[in-house]
């Protein structure tokens, strides 16, 4: 803030004209503000979270608009400019001034700003419960609906001042236009210097990682697993007997436990049936890990060996 404070002294001092922000600096501040009240009222929420549940429901709006008052009041009090504002060099100057060098904020505009900007909010958040409950006739119905009438207003002004705003480049919120505050630098701007090596470097990066998660879904792993099994183990020219294939009942082709309730795809290894039948559903091109033939049909193990068989292996 010290920094801030300097680079007014200098720039109040100085004739030169006012630099001009851009559009993208002043919204990219609006949500380094908005990112700073969640941040605060979060913290402020934590020292209650051990009280009973609930007991600041019926305070939040008011609770709310106290940290913004305590966030005005060290920023747009005393600075002209919002915590986001400083962070970018920026802050408001007092537009209805004829005066050449910079002016700051009058006492009226940052008071008016407060109640632009943190009583909107309150009124918006209170409104619904200052007129649940109340009689048809009364007077607090038709202030209810006077307020929506004006509510309504307001959102269409403020949608017809931000397209105002995309053009001119001026007062981005109705507040600002309505007190004649605008956004300017508070320290001269040089020159910037790009190095569009390293931008070419960035987006041929984030481009080549788009391209791989747009790749990497559409690869089968399994079948490409088996394939490479299949050619690192090949299979013997001549059918199996009876007795190597008892052995191979023996493991599953997938899991390498005893097989529970043995069944086979078509081939002469042997997989439990939660096994082959999981990886058929997950992947209708499944093959064998072992000798990579692609699946035919589950169907059981229909095989009758001698326990003999089993306890010579």
């Amino acid at each position: 803030m010290d920094d801030t404070g300097g680079d007014m002294h200098f720039t109040e001092g100085s004739s030169s004209a006012i630099t001009p922000v851009l559009r993208i600096s002043q919204l990219d501040a609006f949500e380094l503000d908005t990112a700073l009240e969640q941040l605060v009222w979060s913290q402020f929420t934590q020292c209650f979270q051990h009280f009973k549940p609930g007991q600041l429901t019926h305070f939040e709006p008011e609770l709310k608009a106290f940290l913004q008052l305590l966030l005005w009041r060290f920023t747009i009090y005393s600075q002209s400019a919002t915590v986001g504002q400083s962070l970018l060099s920026i802050r408001y100057k007092n537009d209805l001034s004829q005066a050449q060098k910079y002016q700051p904020m009058s006492r009226q505009q940052k008071l008016w700003y407060a109640l632009c900007t943190i009583g909107e909010k309150w009124l918006q958040e209170r409104s619904p419960d200052l007129f649940t409950n109340r009689p048809t006739e009364s007077v607090f119905h038709k202030a209810k609906y006077l307020i929506g009438i004006i509510s309504g207003l307001t959102k269409v002004a403020s949608l017809l001042n931000f397209l105002i705003f995309l053009q001119k480049g001026r007062f981005p919120t109705l507040a600002e236009r309505f007190l004649g505050i605008r956004a300017v630098f508070s320290r001269p701007q040089g020159i910037r210097q790009v190095g569009f090596e390293y931008m070419n470097r960035e987006l041929l990066w984030h481009g080549f990682a788009e391209f791989l998660i747009f790749l990497f879904p559409l690869i089968n792993t399994r079948k490409l697993k088996s394939r490479l099994c299949s050619w690192f183990s090949p299979l013997d020219g001549f059918k199996i007997s009876d007795a190597t294939l008892a052995r191979q009942c023996r493991e599953c082709a997938l899991c390498g436990k005893w097989p529970t309730l043995p069944h086979t795809i078509g081939c002469d290894h042997v997989f439990c049936y939660y096994c082959i039948k999981s990886y058929s559903i997950s992947d209708m091109y499944f093959a064998c890990p072992k000798c990579a033939l692609e699946l035919q049909k589950v169907e059981p193990l229909k095989l009758q060996i001698e326990m003999t068989d089993f306890n010579k292996s």
